[in-house]
C-alpha cells in the first residue's frame, strides 16, 4: 500500500499526540527527529482534516503546555495503529 509521505506525517503526529503523555513540540521533535518548523506546519494542518487539537496551557508562558486530540474527526485510530510501521516507511522515503 502506497501513502503519501505528508499524509502519513499527520496521521503518525495523531497517534503520537494520544500515546505520547503531554506531548509538546519540544517532546515531539525529540521522538520523531523532525525540525520545530516542521511539526509546527503538521500541527497546524490537522485541524483542516477535521482533526480536534487542542493545546493545553500550563504555566505563565504561552509554550508552557501539550498537545491533546479532543476528536479524531474522520481518522480511524485503530487503522492508525494497526498501520504505524507502514506510515513511518512513508515517512522515511517521502
Amino acid at each position: 500500500m502506497l501513502i503519501n509521505s505528508v499524509f502519513a506525517r499527520r496521521l503518525y503526529l495523531c497517534w503520537l499526540i494520544r500515546n505520547e503523555q503531554k506531548p509538546n513540540v519540544p517532546k515531539l521533535m525529540e521522538i520523531t527527529g523532525w525540525p520545530r518548523r516542521t511539526l509546527q506546519d503538521v500541527l497546524k494542518a490537522l485541524p483542516g482534516m477535521g482533526v480536534g487539537l487542542e493545546f493545553v496551557q500550563q504555566g505563565v508562558r504561552n509554550n508552557d503546555g501539550y498537545y491533546q486530540l479532543s476528536s479524531w474527526g474522520p481518522l480511524d485510530p485503530q487503522w492508525i495503529e494497526r498501520h504505524s510501521e507502514q506510515l513511518l516507511t512513508a515517512i522515511e522515503h517521502g
